[in-house]
């Protein structure tokens, strides 16, 4: 039973949830020296290939890539950013369409992260099928039908195509470098979160959740975490078991049809750093190192949330003395231009709008010992997960990647307004207490 087969076995068909759920990637090869099996799986869907790759991932895999589909006659087309750092802007698009064959039927990206996020673009936009060749296990997004791009300096999840087939070459991915594979294993810690986060929104706001969803997740990450120091020490069969997970939690969002099993206020922390890196040219890191520092962040919030209890009063004069003026005027010297399209999204979305506040508020309170029993269910102690972290050499803190405190603090209250999903920064507002933990935390 192969992988696709597999999961679709374990996980897939009708669901309680209401949803059918199945596996849309026709082949997913995990293994050693496999490489030499992308022509077949090309002539499944087509024949004449496009290769998009970086600078380093050329000299991974895209220059043997190419080779094997010269000597098939399968090559028609290519483009190579010539860049260590490729960023997924409407520049870096931009240019692969510029370069792209018409002739082209088919598409192959060698990379991972960004590269993969572009040629799912490329694929939707064309309408070709793609397949991505991994050259690390760097991130969740294979197996994903979204994209993570930045558009008008906003970094955005777009609906986009998952691939016709993942290739991911053991022996070409175990010899990533250090950073690439610490920050596959932190994106997948980021689940803690994203997990809990999925199920309290559940509970407050009635959002879609999907148990056996969940489940693929934390089977996942379990996967990810018990291989973590055997990845770092380059043992194939731990990089077939991370990349494995890795792919899970991709499928996972394919299945659920939302990024809510992967992504939470953790991937937020994030994102507000990418937006200040483009915009003020601050310090700014892989997406996963990123969300594995922001995750340990993220328990320290859980574990303040852990020891309140909700009162309206407090709640409401939170709430009531909320100025929305005063705070975008916050969010664009803070963020620039990227504010602007939050702030359109605040007009659409009227989290902050005083009429709707009574009846969340009441769930909380009525649920209120179940979110705190979903919170000890998800979210690891701190203890624990600075255990993870320190067996994969990344021990990092936000002050570590170039974050002072006070602009954390601020990236915190942000978070809330990144995406239209409810988190623990929206929770803590709910509650009229984001200010007080921000200040207890943030010092």
């Amino acid at each position: 039973m192969n992988l696709k087969q597999r999961i679709e076995h374990e996980y897939g068909g009708m669901c309680e949830c209401g949803k059918e759920h199945s596996v849309l990637i026709e082949d997913i090869r995990i293994g050693s020296g496999i490489l030499s099996e992308i022509p077949a799986l090309v002539k499944k869907h087509g024949s004449k290939v496009f290769l998009i790759s970086d600078r380093n991932t050329w000299k991974a895999a895209g220059e043997e890539v190419a080779g094997i589909l010269k000597e098939q006659d399968m090559l028609c087309g290519s483009w190579c950013f010539d860049q260590e750092k490729v960023e997924p802007d409407e520049a870096a698009v931009g240019s692969v369409f510029m370069h792209f064959n018409n002739t082209c039927d088919y598409i192959v990206v060698v990379g991972s992260g960004t590269l993969n996020d572009i040629g799912k673009l490329t694929s939707a936009v064309t309408g070709k099928p793609f397949m991505i060749v991994g050259t690390a296990p760097s991130m969740d997004g294979f197996a994903s039908a979204t994209s993570s791009v930045i558009r008008d300096g906003l970094k955005i999840s777009l609906s986009t195509t998952a691939p016709a087939a993942i290739v991911a070459d053991t022996a070409v991915m175990k010899d990533a470098p250090t950073r690439l594979l610490q920050a596959g294993i932190g994106d997948m810690f980021a689940k803690y979160i994203s997990i809990c986060e999925w199920r309290i929104s559940h509970v407050i706001n009635g959002e879609y959740y999907c148990p056996k969803v969940a489940s693929l997740v934390r089977n996942a990450l379990r996967r990810c975490a018990e291989n973590a120091q055997a990845l770092m020490d380059r043992d194939e069969n731990a990089v077939a078991a991370v990349t494995e997970g890795l792919v899970y939690a991709g499928l996972a969002m394919a299945m659920a049809g939302v990024s809510r099993p992967a992504s939470g206020m953790e991937h937020y922390f994030s994102h507000v750093w990418d937006m200040r890196g483009e915009e003020f040219k601050t310090p700014a890191d892989y997406h996963g190192i990123q969300c594995g520092v922001a995750t340990e962040t993220c328990i320290r919030i859980y574990d303040r949330i852990r020891r309140l209890t909700p009162d309206y009063e407090t709640a409401r004069k939170y709430v009531e003395a909320f100025s929305w003026d005063a705070w975008k005027e916050l969010l664009r010297s803070f963020l620039g231009k990227s504010a602007e399209a939050m702030i359109t999204l605040e007009e659409k979305e009227q989290k902050y709008n005083l009429a709707t506040h009574p009846a969340r508020f009441e769930k909380i309170q009525e649920h209120w010992n179940e979110i705190i029993k979903i919170i000890d269910e998800e979210v690891p102690s701190l203890e624990d997960y600075s255990k993870l972290m320190e067996a994969i050499g990344l021990t990092q803190t936000y002050e570590d990647l170039g974050h002072s405190t006070e602009e954390t603090r601020i990236a915190f209250y942000a978070t809330k307004d990144i995406r239209d999903k409810y988190i623990g920064s929206r929770l803590l507002w709910d509650l009229g207490m984001l200010e007080t933990v921000g200040e207890e935390l943030f010092v």
